[in-house]
């Protein structure tokens, strides 16, 4: 495995160990990158090449970071030239062909974020200094996607975001040396709001119940803008902790509320307990204001599903990825099932959203690097940048210079009333085209922070 000459005596004399906040450019300095490196950080001498992936092996959102991790053995798989090759014969680039990356062996480590982000720092840190790794990806929060992202950008390493849907990932927080193929909130209000207001009415009273950190914040924020457009009302917006597991307490008072849809911006195991103590509270047999109570889920995942059980049962909400696009809806999500093919030979059972987005990533950090001719983070950025491409299952896909983002269609879900199996509990009512969810780069939810520079870390 690739190691790097970065010393921990070395980090010691910046003092920036343990959880300790970023706080000026002298954690990562250029004279100890001179000591090791020639031009850039993390440039792989030999004939191998290490990329961390830092996943949630413990905490709330534990079950996407083992589905993350799976795909990342497989893609590494995949570039290394071993099992069927997967997306790598869809992809409309076709530069990568087995051989590792340019010709180095693929190699990986991988951490534990917790879902915290100072945890998750320790974890991307000793990554980059102990074994040498030139890009990081990975994670399952929004708030852990933000601090390592700011820490890749110090390093001088790329950092290819996993699951990370808040807004500010590529709003306010962005930075040159990240890039995030998963959607964001705003593109879950633009695309679930017309549906809601199809489905449910315009003339509804949300109560929303958010989970007390950014992503959060920016779902929250979307839905309701979003939805007040079209008629709704909010009438209350309550913060929960990202440790609760018991929201009893929460959902009480909404039944003492006007609201007659309550929006659980939860995600992974909260939004598993917050869906199940709304069905225990009996909210969704209850009528008010004249109308069925609803329950919506703006971000969830099959794996979510599956945590939920019978409780997801007609559940709207949106997704990046589904497995079933390209057998349900054709050849415009074409790599889709060579992607389903391949996880579901080596691990028994379709991928997530999650597994989907962190093997892509990993794919197009590759391809980058392929095309640049170099693994310098400026050369990647400079070949992510504008990159536009196809065959890796979400359709014609863009990666905007201006922020890092992808655009793409985004998919709607509902949890299914009568599933067939435990893997097919969700079903897609809408796939809504990249249009209607591409916003410009100084929209208002996505306002401050600057995208600055690429950073080699020499």
């Amino acid at each position: 495995m690739a190691k790097s000459n970065f010393t921990r005596r070395g980090l010691m004399r910046t003092g920036a160990l343990g959880g300790a906040a970023l706080a000026t450019p002298t954690l990562f300095t250029s004279r100890v990158w001179a000591e090791a490196h020639t031009g850039f950080t993390n440039a792989p001498p030999g004939d191998t090449v290490t990329l961390g992936f830092n996943v949630p092996q413990s905490g709330p959102y534990a079950d996407e970071g083992a589905d993350e991790l799976r795909a990342f053995e497989l893609a590494v798989e995949h570039l290394n030239g071993e099992g069927d090759g997967g997306m790598l014969q869809t992809f409309s680039s076709k530069v990568l062909d087995g051989t590792g990356i340019m010709g180095k062996r693929v190699e990986f480590v991988t951490g534990d974020t917790q879902t915290k982000s100072d945890a998750a720092r320790a974890s991307a840190r000793s990554m980059i200094e102990k074994d040498g790794a030139i890009m990081v990806s990975g994670g399952s929060s929004s708030g852990v996607a933000v601090a390592v992202q700011a820490l890749c950008q110090e390093a001088g390493v790329i950092f290819m975001a996993g699951l990370t849907h808040a807004n500010d990932t590529t709003g306010k927080d962005k930075k040159a040396n990240g890039f995030r193929h998963f959607f964001n909130s705003y593109m879950s209000g633009a695309a679930l709001a017309p549906i809601l207001a199809a489905q449910y009415g315009n003339d509804r009273k949300a109560y929303h119940l958010t989970a007390d950190y950014n992503w959060g914040y920016t779902t929250e924020q979307a839905v309701r803008e979003s939805t007040e457009a079209l008629g709704w009302e909010t009438v209350n917006t309550v913060l929960t902790p990202l440790t609760q597991t018991d929201f009893s307490s929460y959902i009480a008072p909404v039944l003492q509320s006007e609201a007659d849809v309550l929006v659980l911006n939860h995600y992974g195991g909260n939004m598993v307990n917050s869906l199940t103590n709304a069905v225990q509270f009996g909210l969704r047999s209850r009528q008010a204001n004249g109308k069925q109570f609803e329950i919506v889920v703006p971000l969830y995942s099959e794996l979510m599903a599956r945590g939920a059980g019978e409780n997801i049962a007609g559940i709207l909400g949106s997704q990046n990825w589904d497995w079933k696009l390209e057998n349900q809806l054709g050849e415009r999500y074409l790599g889709t099932n060579a992607f389903v093919q391949s996880f579901g030979n080596k691990y028994g059972f379709p991928p997530s959203q999650a597994a989907h987005t962190c093997y892509v990533q990993t794919l197009l950090y590759a391809d980058a690097v392929t095309r640049a001719g170099s693994f310098n983070p400026c050369a990647v950025d400079e070949a992510l940048s504008g990159f536009e491409f196809d065959g890796m299952g979400n359709g014609p896909t863009l990666y905007r210079a201006d922020d890092h983002q992808c655009f793409k269609d985004v998919v709607v879900v509902r949890g299914k009333e009568n599933p067939e199996n435990e893997f097919d509990l969700v079903e897609i009512v809408e796939v809504t085209p990249v249009d209607q969810v591409t916003y410009a780069p100084d929209h208002p939810q996505f306002a401050g922070g600057s995208l600055g520079e690429c950073n080699p870390g020499a």
